[in-house]
């Protein structure tokens, strides 16, 4: 699957957020973006893990203004994440192995069967766990990470629509501790993990991403207290 060489590309930073392919297949308007070196990275990149002990640890909580682009350009929902721990090496691994051997629903029934470390509320929605939370430091702050597995809508699991398919909710935050005006993000809400013919990760994304703004760090999430 090239592993190697996408995880190199993903974390020299070369047009991560960079658009692929874009396809129109049918009503769900489904584009495809180049987007999955945020997943991969997060799971295959050797981060600092750091270590804190249970006097240290605090629920924390991130909140930001999701807007809508391309042909939801104008949406603006508010996005809420509550992290009550960091997920492990251990646990990466665990979701590199299941993707391996699985590719997408390998991961979706990995992530099944992990603990909750988080929450995600988005408008519109009564909220749901997160499985899978990754810090890694970066120079002018940390970048927070995050993949579980989409809460279904009763119509779309009753009819079995197209878009069980994608059956991921992932994104990530870019603090910047110097700077807070330029800390930014990306969600996607309804995602699925693909190989596609050159053997590359990317997202299948069930319409667009959503650029994550006005983040509003409440605790320093990540860094001790």
């Amino acid at each position: 699957m090239q592993l190697g060489r996408r995880a190199e590309v993903m974390l020299t930073g070369v047009d991560r957020r960079k658009t692929m392919t874009h396809k129109n297949t049918d009503k769900s308007n489904m584009r495809k973006f180049g987007h999955g070196g945020l997943l991969l990275s997060m799971l295959l990149l050797s981060a600092v893990t750091f270590a804190f002990s249970a006097d240290d640890r605090r629920v924390e909580t991130i909140d930001a203004t999701a807007m809508g682009t391309s042909t939801q350009m104008g949406s603006i929902v508010n996005v809420k994440v509550t992290i009550y721990e960091f997920s492990t090496d251990e646990d990466r691994q665990i979701l590199i192995e299941a993707f391996k051997k699985g590719q997408n629903q390998g991961l979706v029934n990995a992530l099944t069967k992990m603990k909750s470390v988080g929450r995600i509320a988005i408008t519109g929605t009564i909220g749901y766990d997160l499985s899978f939370i990754r810090l890694i430091p970066t120079p002018t702050g940390r970048k927070i990470r995050f993949v579980t597995n989409r809460l279904l809508r009763f119509g779309e699991s009753y009819y079995n629509t197209q878009s069980t398919a994608y059956n991921l909710t992932a994104g990530e935050f870019d603090i910047n501790d110097s700077d807070k005006d330029k800390s930014a993000g990306v969600l996607f809400p309804a995602a699925q993990l693909v190989i596609n013919k050159e053997g590359q990760l990317e997202f299948n994304l069930r319409q667009n991403p959503w650029k994550l703004t006005n983040i509003i760090d409440w605790d320093k999430a990540g860094t001790l207290k």
